[in-house]
């Protein structure tokens, strides 16, 4: 998964792929109920990415907030996630380190 463009992806896919990254955990559970969706290449790859970042984002808000300093990780995290979305949004595949890999052998992109 370099950063290039991946199969044909229409708008609507590129759409949801940006919406994943920017709404994470939230868009990426929609995305998975929605039959139509969740079997598109392009979007399945971006949203097994996304929902994987989203809980780990989660997770850490939780376990980062009880101090000030740290809390803010997640918010890094959040920005990043931004930028992965502008980039499936161009029609490119994002590798995420350590989740990317994951996402793969488990068989979900």
């Amino acid at each position: 998964m370099e950063n290039q463009p991946m199969m044909e992806a229409t708008s609507d896919d590129k759409l949801w792929a940006l919406l994943a990254y920017v709404l994470t955990p939230i868009v990426p559970i929609i995305i998975l109920l929605m039959e139509d969706k969740k079997n598109r290449p392009f979007i399945r790859a971006h949203n097994a990415q996304a929902l994987v970042v989203g809980i780990v984002n989660f997770v850490l808000g939780i376990l980062l907030s009880w101090t000030l300093v740290l809390a803010c990780i997640p918010l890094l995290i959040w920005l990043v996630c931004i930028y992965w979305g502008i980039q499936a949004y161009g029609g490119k595949m994002v590798e995420i380190p350590v989740i990317t890999n994951f996402v793969k052998q488990q068989g979900w992109a």
